[in-house]
């Protein structure tokens, strides 16, 4: 009965912490070509050197080894339409969320984020 008890409130207590965040690189992009554009900005032509590219996804842009922005894509886009993920090896055109300040050779790194259930 007493440990039937001592489970229960481990239970509610493991409830009540904050999931973990773990992050996971799924995929590598690097900027070939840059456009602008009057409505969008300035535009990255990309090649998808690895892994897959999600329009969803944390991102990490680096230049010369170094970490520049962290943020979100805004746009992906696929052959002038507009797409979820674009997987190794494709072409791609992008945008960052409140970022233009792309050059030709930078890396964007992509990070899916999950939440991982804490336990006691």
């Amino acid at each position: 009965m007493i440990y039937a008890l001592l489970d229960q409130v481990k239970a509610a207590m493991e409830g009540m912490l904050k999931p973990a965040e773990v992050e996971s690189v799924v995929g590598h992009a690097e900027v070939r070509a840059l456009f602008k554009s009057s409505k969008f900005g300035t535009i990255a032509g990309c090649y998808v050197t690895d892994g897959i590219c999600k329009r969803n996804a944390k991102t990490r842009l680096s230049r010369d080894s170094a970490v520049i922005y962290t943020g979100k894509v805004a746009s992906l886009r696929r052959e002038k339409d507009e797409a979820r993920e674009v997987r190794a090896g494709f072409e791609c055109g992008m945008t960052l969320q409140d970022y233009q300040d792309l050059r030709v050779g930078d890396i964007i790194e992509f990070i899916q984020v999950d939440l991982v259930r804490r336990s006691l």
